[in-house]
């Protein structure tokens, strides 16, 4: 028996040693996976000489530039029937430049809306597919050159802000 009691507690050592080592081994195959991907620094707390100049001045964003124009009424037709289509557009503007170019020849920019809008058929310009097309063709038509510019306006978006056909 007395052979026995020192084999049993060596193999105890030995598991220990064993269920020991696996722990390291994933504690450390953890933290090294975590320092690769970055997961571990979330929630530390980063030195303030570790952080760029460029990261610790915060990042201005320009503000957005809108131009509302004056609604617009027209007469809308097909064959059978003949409607009216009352919108209220706001441009947005990619800089001030194009703003003043917009304001500045806004009669020749209520034209070119104008007619784009009495072109329209009433059916189709009720439809999701049918605005999208308008406002396309509203952006390119506003965009063309105002003369004697060379270039027109950057126009971002055109956006219904009052979209009625009756």
């Amino acid at each position: 028996m007395a052979k026995s009691e020192p084999n049993k507690i060596l193999k105890a050592i030995k598991t220990l040693f064993l269920v020991a080592l696996i722990i390291a081994a994933s504690v450390g195959a953890t933290f090294l996976y975590y320092q690769q991907t970055g997961f571990g620094l979330a929630n530390a707390e980063i030195p303030e000489e570790a952080i760029p100049a460029a990261r610790k001045a915060a990042v201005q964003l320009p503000a957005p530039i809108f131009t509302p124009l004056e609604p617009f009424t027209v007469t809308v037709r097909n064959e059978q029937t003949q409607r009216i289509l009352y919108v209220a557009i706001t441009l947005r503007m990619t800089d001030e430049a194009s703003r003043r170019m917009v304001t500045e020849y806004m009669p020749e920019v209520r034209d070119r809306v104008l007619r784009k809008l009495a072109e329209q058929q009433p059916d189709r310009v009720q439809t999701p597919e049918g605005r999208q097309a308008l406002v396309q063709s509203l952006s390119a038509s506003l965009q063309e050159p105002y003369l004697p510019h060379n270039k027109g306006p950057d126009i971002t978006s055109v956006l219904f802000t009052a979209f009625v056909v009756q």
